[in-house]
């Protein structure tokens, strides 16, 4: 960049200044929607090295995974919830591609785990889609397809019903909420594959539970999961 280049963006980050999306500081130089205090300082879970972690544990009699997997821990009013909400309702979905590129390196390093053919998000159904214009799952999916060299496949599994909301239900009810909602389109497709399903918070893990009985119905499939964060 020239002189010339370096003061007009300069004077432009002046007039809009490029926020940190986890804690509103200005980006400096290369920085890039997170600050490097924040990336090297959110709360990372480190579950990629505990096979036996919580949230794998949530699964455990319920449905078969070779991995479950959360990057950070959620908490109320922490940097966490800003950035998901940044990236869910501030039509910022970069958020969920750079999250899923750091997610996909910290799994890259866990040699024992089957490489992954793909990649599926947990469906919105159609008419949420439409409200928010975006799927946050499929940003985060595609940010760790860069790294893991999977193919993300969108439109296999879908959502054949629009559900109420999770956020207020208790864990009997969030199961309830999910029973029926999930259908594979294309099962010969996945046949005998490896695929990580991804989703952007896990609590109870009932959609995932959901999504997961509907996936390992295909003959040979096995499965992991992996979420952007674990709420506490």
């Amino acid at each position: 960049m020239n002189l010339r280049n370096s003061y007009l963006a300069d004077f432009v980050n002046l007039l809009f200044p490029r926020l940190c999306q986890a804690c509103n500081a200005s980006l400096l130089g290369t920085e890039d929607l997170i600050c490097t205090d924040c990336l090297y300082n959110l709360p990372y879970t480190n579950f990629h090295t505990q096979p036996g972690n919580i949230v794998a544990q949530q699964f455990w009699g319920k449905v078969e995974l070779q991995q479950a997997y959360a990057l950070l821990y959620f908490e109320k009013g922490g940097k966490v919830q800003h950035l998901i909400h940044q990236f869910k309702y501030k039509g910022m979905p970069k958020i969920g591609n750079k999250l899923g590129t750091i997610a996909g390196e910290q799994l890259l390093s866990v040699v024992s785990v089957k490489p992954v053919d793909y990649i599926i998000p947990v469906p919105l159904h159609k008419s949420r889609l439409r409200e928010r214009g975006f799927n946050q799952s499929t940003h985060f999916a595609q940010g760790l397809a860069s790294k893991l060299k999977a193919t993300v496949s969108e439109h296999n599994l879908i959502r054949t019903v629009k559900t109420d909301t999770q956020t207020h239900k208790n864990r009997f009810a969030r199961y309830q909420n999910m029973q029926q909602v999930f259908a594979v389109k294309h099962p010969e497709l996945l046949e005998g594959k490896h695929i990580l399903l991804v989703d952007d918070i896990v609590t109870t893990g009932s959609t995932l539970e959901a999504c997961a009985q509907e996936l390992l119905k295909v003959p040979g499939v096995t499965l992991s999961i992996a979420t952007i964060a674990y709420a506490l």
